[in-house]
Protein backbone atom coordinates (compact mmCIF):
# COMPACT_ATOMS: atom_id res chain seq x y z
CA UNK A 1 0.00 0.00 0.00
CA UNK A 2 1.33 3.33 -0.54
CA UNK A 3 0.10 7.28 0.04
CA UNK A 4 -2.28 7.58 -2.47
CA UNK A 5 -3.90 3.94 -1.86
CA UNK A 6 -4.31 4.88 1.37
CA UNK A 7 -5.51 8.57 0.54
CA UNK A 8 -8.48 6.69 -1.55
CA UNK A 9 -9.60 4.19 1.31
CA UNK A 10 -9.84 7.10 3.91
CA UNK A 11 -11.85 9.14 1.58
CA UNK A 12 -14.19 6.35 0.14
CA UNK A 13 -14.45 5.54 4.04
CA UNK A 14 -15.76 2.44 5.59
CA UNK A 15 -17.61 -0.14 3.55
CA UNK A 16 -18.53 -3.81 2.97
CA UNK A 17 -14.68 -4.68 2.82
CA UNK A 18 -13.53 -2.26 4.58
CA UNK A 19 -13.42 -1.04 8.62
CA UNK A 20 -11.66 1.01 10.77
CA UNK A 21 -10.63 0.78 14.27
CA UNK A 22 -8.94 3.35 17.16
CA UNK A 23 -7.69 0.44 18.56
CA UNK A 24 -7.72 -3.50 19.09
CA UNK A 25 -11.18 -3.42 21.02
CA UNK A 26 -14.19 -5.16 19.38
CA UNK A 27 -11.80 -6.26 16.77
CA UNK A 28 -12.32 -10.04 16.55
CA UNK A 29 -15.80 -9.26 15.43
CA UNK A 30 -14.75 -7.76 12.46
CA UNK A 31 -12.65 -10.42 11.84
CA UNK A 32 -15.21 -12.92 12.06
CA UNK A 33 -17.80 -10.89 9.91
CA UNK A 34 -15.45 -10.84 7.16
CA UNK A 35 -14.80 -13.95 7.29
CA UNK A 36 -18.11 -15.18 6.77
CA UNK A 37 -18.93 -12.94 4.38
CA UNK A 38 -16.60 -11.75 1.39
CA UNK A 39 -13.48 -11.01 3.58
CA UNK A 40 -12.03 -7.62 4.03
CA UNK A 41 -9.33 -5.46 5.41
CA UNK A 42 -9.02 -3.87 8.71
CA UNK A 43 -6.97 -0.62 9.22
CA UNK A 44 -6.39 -0.21 12.85
CA UNK A 45 -5.24 3.47 13.69
CA UNK A 46 -8.17 5.45 11.96
CA UNK A 47 -10.89 6.57 13.51
CA UNK A 48 -15.18 6.21 12.38
CA UNK A 49 -15.04 8.83 10.22
CA UNK A 50 -11.65 8.16 8.46
CA UNK A 51 -8.88 10.52 10.10
CA UNK A 52 -5.27 8.78 10.68
CA UNK A 53 -4.83 8.61 14.59
CA UNK A 54 -1.85 6.05 14.53
CA UNK A 55 -1.07 3.55 16.84
CA UNK A 56 2.49 2.55 18.19
CA UNK A 57 3.34 -0.56 16.06
CA UNK A 58 5.38 -3.28 18.14
CA UNK A 59 6.05 -7.44 17.61
CA UNK A 60 3.69 -7.63 20.77
CA UNK A 61 0.38 -6.00 19.23
CA UNK A 62 0.88 -8.41 15.88
CA UNK A 63 1.15 -11.36 17.99
CA UNK A 64 -1.97 -9.93 20.04
CA UNK A 65 -3.67 -10.17 16.87
CA UNK A 66 -2.87 -13.81 15.94
CA UNK A 67 -4.16 -14.82 19.50
CA UNK A 68 -7.22 -13.41 18.34
CA UNK A 69 -7.44 -14.96 15.15
CA UNK A 70 -6.22 -17.97 17.10
CA UNK A 71 -9.33 -17.95 19.44
CA UNK A 72 -12.08 -17.79 16.99
CA UNK A 73 -14.10 -20.60 15.98
CA UNK A 74 -12.51 -22.22 13.54
CA UNK A 75 -9.17 -20.29 13.45
CA UNK A 76 -9.24 -17.13 10.88
CA UNK A 77 -6.56 -17.26 8.50
CA UNK A 78 -5.35 -13.40 8.20
CA UNK A 79 -2.95 -11.66 6.97
CA UNK A 80 -0.90 -8.34 9.09
CA UNK A 81 0.56 -5.81 6.92
CA UNK A 82 1.35 -2.43 8.14
CA UNK A 83 1.68 1.31 6.40
CA UNK A 84 3.41 4.25 8.22
CA UNK A 85 1.75 3.94 11.99
CA UNK A 86 -1.17 2.08 10.82
CA UNK A 87 -1.41 -1.72 11.06
CA UNK A 88 -3.89 -3.19 8.17
CA UNK A 89 -5.07 -6.63 9.24
CA UNK A 90 -6.34 -8.85 5.39
CA UNK A 91 -8.76 -10.78 6.15
CA UNK A 92 -9.33 -13.58 3.02
CA UNK A 93 -13.43 -14.95 2.79
CA UNK A 94 -13.29 -18.00 5.48
CA UNK A 95 -13.71 -21.44 3.74
CA UNK A 96 -14.82 -23.46 6.67
CA UNK A 97 -17.81 -21.00 7.81
CA UNK A 98 -19.77 -20.53 9.70
CA UNK A 99 -16.92 -18.75 12.15
CA UNK A 100 -17.61 -17.11 15.96
CA UNK A 101 -15.97 -15.05 18.16
CA UNK A 102 -16.64 -15.08 22.07
CA UNK A 103 -19.52 -12.64 22.04
CA UNK A 104 -21.10 -14.63 19.20
CA UNK A 105 -21.39 -15.53 15.43
CA UNK A 106 -21.46 -12.22 13.05
CA UNK A 107 -21.20 -11.41 9.37
CA UNK A 108 -21.15 -8.52 7.30
CA UNK A 109 -23.91 -6.25 6.58
CA UNK A 110 -22.79 -2.83 4.57
CA UNK A 111 -20.50 -0.97 6.46
CA UNK A 112 -21.57 -2.69 9.83
CA UNK A 113 -20.00 -5.71 11.51
CA UNK A 114 -23.54 -7.57 12.54
CA UNK A 115 -24.78 -9.83 15.55
CA UNK A 116 -26.13 -13.00 13.74
CA UNK A 117 -29.91 -13.58 14.87
CA UNK A 118 -30.76 -17.26 15.75
CA UNK A 119 -32.85 -17.85 13.00
CA UNK A 120 -29.92 -16.13 10.60
CA UNK A 121 -27.52 -18.69 12.53
CA UNK A 122 -29.95 -21.60 11.53
CA UNK A 123 -29.91 -20.02 7.94
CA UNK A 124 -26.56 -19.47 7.61
CA UNK A 125 -25.60 -23.17 8.70
CA UNK A 126 -28.01 -24.79 6.44
CA UNK A 127 -26.53 -22.89 3.31
CA UNK A 128 -23.11 -23.83 4.11
CA UNK A 129 -24.13 -27.50 4.28
CA UNK A 130 -23.29 -27.79 8.09
CA UNK A 131 -26.22 -29.01 9.31
CA UNK A 132 -27.95 -31.59 6.53
CA UNK A 133 -31.60 -32.73 6.99
CA UNK A 134 -30.93 -36.35 5.67
CA UNK A 135 -28.31 -36.70 8.35
CA UNK A 136 -30.20 -35.83 11.48
CA UNK A 137 -31.73 -39.01 13.54
CA UNK A 138 -35.84 -38.74 13.51
CA UNK A 139 -36.73 -39.59 16.83
CA UNK A 140 -40.62 -40.14 15.35
CA UNK A 141 -39.86 -43.33 13.68
CA UNK A 142 -39.58 -46.76 15.62
CA UNK A 143 -37.74 -49.97 14.73
CA UNK A 144 -39.01 -51.68 13.64
CA UNK A 145 -42.57 -50.96 13.86
CA UNK A 146 -42.11 -48.45 11.09
CA UNK A 147 -39.26 -50.32 8.82
CA UNK A 148 -40.36 -51.37 5.68
CA UNK A 149 -38.13 -54.53 5.03
CA UNK A 150 -39.00 -55.43 1.28
CA UNK A 151 -38.22 -51.74 0.32
CA UNK A 152 -34.04 -52.33 1.79
CA UNK A 153 -34.62 -55.89 -0.15
CA UNK A 154 -35.41 -53.59 -3.66
CA UNK A 155 -32.62 -51.43 -3.18
CA UNK A 156 -29.96 -54.04 -2.30
CA UNK A 157 -31.09 -55.87 -5.48
CA UNK A 158 -30.62 -52.35 -7.29
CA UNK A 159 -27.52 -52.07 -5.55
CA UNK A 160 -26.28 -55.39 -6.52
CA UNK A 161 -25.33 -55.60 -2.21
CA UNK A 162 -25.18 -58.85 -0.61
CA UNK A 163 -28.31 -59.61 1.58
CA UNK A 164 -26.26 -62.22 3.74
CA UNK A 165 -25.44 -59.69 6.55
CA UNK A 166 -27.90 -58.70 9.06
CA UNK A 167 -29.93 -56.21 8.97
CA UNK A 168 -28.78 -53.85 11.14
CA UNK A 169 -25.42 -53.78 9.77
CA UNK A 170 -26.46 -53.19 6.58
CA UNK A 171 -28.20 -50.43 7.71
CA UNK A 172 -25.09 -49.34 9.21
CA UNK A 173 -22.99 -49.49 6.21
CA UNK A 174 -25.29 -47.67 4.14
CA UNK A 175 -24.98 -44.92 7.11
CA UNK A 176 -29.14 -44.33 7.65
CA UNK A 177 -29.13 -45.87 11.35
CA UNK A 178 -26.84 -44.98 14.18
CA UNK A 179 -26.53 -47.12 17.36
CA UNK A 180 -27.40 -45.63 20.89
CA UNK A 181 -27.63 -47.51 24.80
CA UNK A 182 -28.63 -50.78 23.03
CA UNK A 183 -31.34 -49.56 20.59
CA UNK A 184 -31.40 -48.55 16.34
CA UNK A 185 -32.55 -45.08 15.49
CA UNK A 186 -33.07 -43.86 11.87
CA UNK A 187 -31.91 -40.85 10.26
CA UNK A 188 -34.17 -38.73 8.01
CA UNK A 189 -32.62 -40.29 4.73
CA UNK A 190 -33.54 -43.64 6.48
CA UNK A 191 -37.24 -42.91 6.67
CA UNK A 192 -37.62 -41.09 3.14
CA UNK A 193 -36.30 -44.55 1.72
CA UNK A 194 -37.16 -47.74 4.17
CA UNK A 195 -40.22 -46.65 6.10
CA UNK A 196 -43.69 -48.07 5.71
CA UNK A 197 -45.74 -44.60 5.77
CA UNK A 198 -42.64 -42.10 4.94
CA UNK A 199 -45.20 -39.63 5.04
CA UNK A 200 -46.66 -40.69 8.28
CA UNK A 201 -43.60 -38.83 9.50
CA UNK A 202 -42.24 -36.48 6.87
CA UNK A 203 -45.42 -35.27 5.90
CA UNK A 204 -44.28 -32.93 3.20
CA UNK A 205 -41.74 -35.28 1.22
CA UNK A 206 -45.05 -35.56 -1.52
CA UNK A 207 -44.48 -34.57 -5.08
CA UNK A 208 -46.90 -32.93 -6.40
CA UNK A 209 -48.20 -33.35 -10.46
CA UNK A 210 -50.55 -31.64 -11.93
CA UNK A 211 -51.90 -31.45 -15.77
CA UNK A 212 -53.17 -28.25 -17.00
CA UNK A 213 -55.65 -27.78 -19.82
CA UNK A 214 -54.45 -24.09 -21.08
CA UNK A 215 -51.26 -22.60 -21.31
CA UNK A 216 -51.81 -20.24 -18.44
CA UNK A 217 -52.01 -23.13 -15.78
CA UNK A 218 -55.67 -22.25 -14.50
CA UNK A 219 -57.99 -25.24 -16.22
CA UNK A 220 -56.78 -28.31 -13.79
CA UNK A 221 -57.44 -31.70 -15.64
CA UNK A 222 -55.76 -34.01 -13.20
CA UNK A 223 -53.61 -33.64 -9.89
CA UNK A 224 -51.98 -35.84 -7.42
CA UNK A 225 -50.08 -36.24 -4.87
CA UNK A 226 -47.69 -38.56 -5.19
CA UNK A 227 -46.52 -40.68 -2.04
CA UNK A 228 -44.35 -43.31 -1.03
CA UNK A 229 -40.46 -43.93 -0.87
CA UNK A 230 -38.15 -41.58 -2.85
CA UNK A 231 -37.89 -44.20 -5.00
CA UNK A 232 -41.07 -44.91 -5.48
CA UNK A 233 -41.75 -41.01 -5.64
CA UNK A 234 -39.80 -40.88 -8.58
CA UNK A 235 -41.19 -43.59 -10.50
CA UNK A 236 -44.78 -42.96 -9.79
CA UNK A 237 -43.62 -39.04 -11.28
CA UNK A 238 -42.37 -40.26 -15.01
CA UNK A 239 -45.44 -43.01 -14.91
CA UNK A 240 -47.92 -39.72 -14.90
CA UNK A 241 -45.51 -37.82 -17.40
CA UNK A 242 -45.57 -40.72 -19.56
CA UNK A 243 -49.76 -41.32 -19.04
CA UNK A 244 -50.01 -37.64 -20.66
CA UNK A 245 -46.63 -37.37 -23.21
CA UNK A 246 -48.45 -37.45 -26.48
CA UNK A 247 -46.66 -39.50 -29.46
CA UNK A 248 -46.30 -39.75 -33.14
CA UNK A 249 -45.15 -42.28 -35.10
CA UNK A 250 -42.77 -42.75 -38.33
CA UNK A 251 -43.27 -45.75 -41.03
CA UNK A 252 -39.65 -46.79 -41.50
CA UNK A 253 -40.87 -49.92 -43.42
CA UNK A 254 -39.78 -51.93 -40.65
CA UNK A 255 -42.26 -54.62 -38.76
CA UNK A 256 -42.60 -51.75 -36.03
CA UNK A 257 -43.27 -48.41 -36.63
CA UNK A 258 -41.08 -45.79 -34.80
CA UNK A 259 -42.44 -43.68 -31.44
CA UNK A 260 -41.55 -40.12 -31.42
CA UNK A 261 -42.79 -38.43 -28.35
CA UNK A 262 -43.25 -35.44 -27.30
CA UNK A 263 -40.70 -35.13 -24.76
CA UNK A 264 -37.06 -36.60 -23.67
CA UNK A 265 -37.88 -38.88 -21.15
CA UNK A 266 -34.81 -39.49 -19.84
CA UNK A 267 -34.21 -35.67 -19.38
CA UNK A 268 -37.02 -35.49 -17.56
CA UNK A 269 -36.41 -38.29 -15.16
CA UNK A 270 -32.54 -36.94 -14.30
CA UNK A 271 -34.47 -33.89 -13.52
CA UNK A 272 -36.49 -35.76 -11.09
CA UNK A 273 -34.22 -37.51 -9.79
CA UNK A 274 -32.51 -34.09 -8.84
CA UNK A 275 -35.59 -32.34 -7.60
CA UNK A 276 -36.06 -35.08 -4.85
CA UNK A 277 -32.16 -35.37 -4.75
CA UNK A 278 -31.69 -31.78 -3.77
CA UNK A 279 -35.00 -30.82 -2.30
CA UNK A 280 -34.37 -28.39 1.00
CA UNK A 281 -36.15 -30.68 3.22
CA UNK A 282 -35.88 -28.16 6.26
CA UNK A 283 -38.78 -26.17 4.25
CA UNK A 284 -42.26 -27.91 5.09
CA UNK A 285 -44.36 -25.72 3.62
CA UNK A 286 -43.39 -26.20 0.04
CA UNK A 287 -43.59 -29.04 -2.29
CA UNK A 288 -41.83 -30.49 -5.50
CA UNK A 289 -44.17 -29.64 -8.53
CA UNK A 290 -44.41 -30.95 -11.65
CA UNK A 291 -46.38 -29.19 -14.06
CA UNK A 292 -47.44 -30.35 -17.57
CA UNK A 293 -48.76 -27.99 -19.91
CA UNK A 294 -49.84 -28.30 -23.40
CA UNK A 295 -46.66 -26.90 -24.61
CA UNK A 296 -44.16 -27.60 -21.91
CA UNK A 297 -43.70 -29.36 -18.59
CA UNK A 298 -42.11 -27.50 -15.46
CA UNK A 299 -40.75 -28.91 -12.43
CA UNK A 300 -39.88 -26.73 -9.53
CA UNK A 301 -38.81 -26.84 -6.22
CA UNK A 302 -38.01 -24.59 -3.46
CA UNK A 303 -33.83 -24.39 -2.15
CA UNK A 304 -31.63 -22.87 -0.46
CA UNK A 305 -28.95 -21.05 -2.88
CA UNK A 306 -25.83 -22.39 -2.56
CA UNK A 307 -23.03 -19.75 -1.48
CA UNK A 308 -20.66 -18.42 -5.30
CA UNK A 309 -22.84 -21.05 -7.04
CA UNK A 310 -22.70 -21.84 -11.04
CA UNK A 311 -24.58 -23.67 -12.76
CA UNK A 312 -23.50 -26.65 -14.82
CA UNK A 313 -19.89 -25.62 -12.52
CA UNK A 314 -20.61 -25.81 -8.98
CA UNK A 315 -20.71 -29.36 -7.57
CA UNK A 316 -23.58 -29.76 -5.34
CA UNK A 317 -24.99 -31.60 -3.37
CA UNK A 318 -27.52 -30.74 -0.86
CA UNK A 319 -28.27 -33.69 0.56
CA UNK A 320 -25.09 -35.99 0.75
CA UNK A 321 -26.23 -39.20 2.20
CA UNK A 322 -29.69 -39.40 -0.37
CA UNK A 323 -27.32 -38.56 -3.11
CA UNK A 324 -24.91 -41.02 -1.98
CA UNK A 325 -28.09 -44.13 -1.85
CA UNK A 326 -28.90 -42.53 -4.99
CA UNK A 327 -25.39 -43.45 -6.66
CA UNK A 328 -25.73 -46.68 -5.63
CA UNK A 329 -28.52 -47.53 -7.88
CA UNK A 330 -27.59 -45.32 -10.61
CA UNK A 331 -29.54 -42.70 -9.82
CA UNK A 332 -27.66 -39.77 -10.68
CA UNK A 333 -24.29 -38.89 -9.48
CA UNK A 334 -21.72 -37.98 -7.12
CA UNK A 335 -20.28 -35.50 -9.45
CA UNK A 336 -22.77 -33.03 -9.95
CA UNK A 337 -23.09 -33.76 -13.79
CA UNK A 338 -26.83 -33.78 -14.30
CA UNK A 339 -27.15 -30.76 -16.06
CA UNK A 340 -24.92 -31.78 -18.86
CA UNK A 341 -26.77 -35.43 -18.91
CA UNK A 342 -29.91 -33.65 -19.33
CA UNK A 343 -28.42 -31.87 -22.47
CA UNK A 344 -26.81 -34.72 -24.22
CA UNK A 345 -30.48 -36.45 -23.85
CA UNK A 346 -32.18 -33.60 -25.29
CA UNK A 347 -29.19 -33.02 -28.09
CA UNK A 348 -29.42 -36.95 -29.37
CA UNK A 349 -33.47 -36.90 -28.97
CA UNK A 350 -33.75 -33.72 -30.94
CA UNK A 351 -35.20 -31.85 -28.44
CA UNK A 352 -34.33 -27.99 -26.80
CA UNK A 353 -32.21 -27.90 -23.60
CA UNK A 354 -34.07 -27.46 -20.81
CA UNK A 355 -34.34 -23.74 -19.68
CA UNK A 356 -33.12 -23.38 -16.23
CA UNK A 357 -33.90 -20.56 -13.77
CA UNK A 358 -33.43 -20.03 -10.11
CA UNK A 359 -33.30 -17.61 -7.30
CA UNK A 360 -32.24 -17.55 -3.94
CA UNK A 361 -35.26 -19.77 -2.54
CA UNK A 362 -36.74 -21.30 -5.59
CA UNK A 363 -35.33 -23.77 -8.39
CA UNK A 364 -37.30 -23.77 -11.94
CA UNK A 365 -36.55 -26.33 -14.96
CA UNK A 366 -38.75 -26.39 -17.92
CA UNK A 367 -38.60 -28.78 -20.95
CA UNK A 368 -40.17 -28.06 -24.30
CA UNK A 369 -41.41 -30.10 -26.72
CA UNK A 370 -39.39 -32.34 -29.07
CA UNK A 371 -38.48 -30.98 -32.22
CA UNK A 372 -38.89 -34.00 -33.94
CA UNK A 373 -42.07 -34.50 -32.54
CA UNK A 374 -43.24 -31.02 -33.80
CA UNK A 375 -41.96 -31.89 -37.11
CA UNK A 376 -44.15 -35.18 -37.36
CA UNK A 377 -46.83 -33.08 -35.99
CA UNK A 378 -47.06 -30.53 -38.98
CA UNK A 379 -46.84 -33.43 -41.87
CA UNK A 380 -50.24 -34.49 -42.89
CA UNK A 381 -50.30 -37.81 -44.30
CA UNK A 382 -50.24 -38.35 -48.11
CA UNK A 383 -51.08 -41.18 -50.44
CA UNK A 384 -49.45 -41.92 -53.71
CA UNK A 385 -51.60 -42.37 -56.58
CA UNK A 386 -50.01 -45.99 -57.53
CA UNK A 387 -49.79 -47.61 -54.97
CA UNK A 388 -52.71 -46.15 -52.69
CA UNK A 389 -49.53 -46.71 -49.99
CA UNK A 390 -49.61 -43.88 -47.20
CA UNK A 391 -45.70 -42.38 -47.58
CA UNK A 392 -46.25 -39.21 -44.91
CA UNK A 393 -44.45 -39.86 -41.70
CA UNK A 394 -46.70 -38.65 -39.26
CA UNK A 395 -49.69 -40.45 -37.68
CA UNK A 396 -50.39 -39.08 -33.89
CA UNK A 397 -51.92 -41.33 -32.04
CA UNK A 398 -53.37 -40.31 -28.53
CA UNK A 399 -52.99 -42.93 -25.83
CA UNK A 400 -55.77 -45.03 -26.04
CA UNK A 401 -56.06 -44.91 -29.57
CA UNK A 402 -52.64 -46.68 -29.57
CA UNK A 403 -54.18 -49.24 -26.79
CA UNK A 404 -57.13 -50.23 -29.39
CA UNK A 405 -54.41 -50.41 -32.18
CA UNK A 406 -52.47 -53.22 -30.22
CA UNK A 407 -55.30 -54.63 -28.94
CA UNK A 408 -56.93 -55.06 -32.83
CA UNK A 409 -53.06 -56.90 -33.59
CA UNK A 410 -53.25 -58.95 -30.63
CA UNK A 411 -56.39 -59.62 -29.06
CA UNK A 412 -54.29 -61.32 -26.14
CA UNK A 413 -51.58 -59.37 -25.58
CA UNK A 414 -51.04 -58.48 -21.95
CA UNK A 415 -51.11 -55.51 -19.39
CA UNK A 416 -47.28 -55.61 -19.22
CA UNK A 417 -47.00 -56.09 -22.71
CA UNK A 418 -49.17 -53.07 -23.74
CA UNK A 419 -47.12 -50.81 -21.41
CA UNK A 420 -43.74 -51.92 -23.11
CA UNK A 421 -45.03 -51.18 -26.68
CA UNK A 422 -46.60 -47.91 -25.25
CA UNK A 423 -43.67 -46.92 -23.05
CA UNK A 424 -46.11 -46.28 -20.24
CA UNK A 425 -46.84 -48.06 -16.89
CA UNK A 426 -48.06 -50.76 -15.96
CA UNK A 427 -50.85 -48.42 -13.44
CA UNK A 428 -51.08 -46.05 -16.48
CA UNK A 429 -52.28 -48.87 -19.05
CA UNK A 430 -54.79 -50.15 -16.72
CA UNK A 431 -55.97 -46.55 -15.99
CA UNK A 432 -56.49 -46.17 -19.80
CA UNK A 433 -58.22 -49.67 -19.99
CA UNK A 434 -60.34 -48.39 -17.27
CA UNK A 435 -61.07 -45.07 -18.88
CA UNK A 436 -62.10 -47.46 -22.69
CA UNK A 437 -64.14 -49.74 -20.47
CA UNK A 438 -66.17 -46.78 -19.21
CA UNK A 439 -66.70 -45.45 -22.60
CA UNK A 440 -67.96 -48.91 -23.69
CA UNK A 441 -65.26 -48.80 -26.02
CA UNK A 442 -63.17 -52.53 -24.63
CA UNK A 443 -64.29 -55.45 -23.01
CA UNK A 444 -62.99 -58.43 -21.34
CA UNK A 445 -63.92 -61.76 -22.24
CA UNK A 446 -63.12 -64.92 -20.03
CA UNK A 447 -60.87 -64.80 -17.27
CA UNK A 448 -58.00 -62.26 -16.37
CA UNK A 449 -55.10 -65.38 -17.78
CA UNK A 450 -57.00 -67.40 -19.87
CA UNK A 451 -59.44 -64.24 -21.57
CA UNK A 452 -58.84 -61.66 -24.30
CA UNK A 453 -60.07 -58.37 -25.48
CA UNK A 454 -62.74 -57.28 -27.13
CA UNK A 455 -63.11 -54.01 -29.09
CA UNK A 456 -66.51 -52.61 -29.36
CA UNK A 457 -66.86 -50.96 -32.48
Amino acid sequence: MNKKELSLILQEGEGYFTEFKEGLSGVDKDFVAFANSSGGKVLIGVTDDGKVKGITITNRIKSEIQNISRNCDPEIKLFVKSFENILIVEVREGKDKPYKCSSGFYKRIGATSQKMTRNEILSFFKSEGKVRFDELINTEFKYPKDFNRDRLNIFLELAGLSKTLSIDKILTSLGVVEHQNGNLYFNNAGVLLFAKEPQNIISWSVFTVVLFKDKEGVDVIDRKEITGSLFEIIEQVMGFVKLYTKVAYRITGKPQRENIYEYPFEAIREAVINSVMHKDYFERGHNNILKFFPDRIQIENIWVKPQNFILGKTVFRRNHLIADLFSRINFGEKLGSGVKRMRDVCQKENSPYPEIEYTNTHFYIVFKQSKEYLKLESITPKTTQKTGVKTGVKTRVKTRGEIINLINENSKVTIRELAERTSLTVKGIEWNIKKLKQEGKLKRVGSAKGGYWKVIK
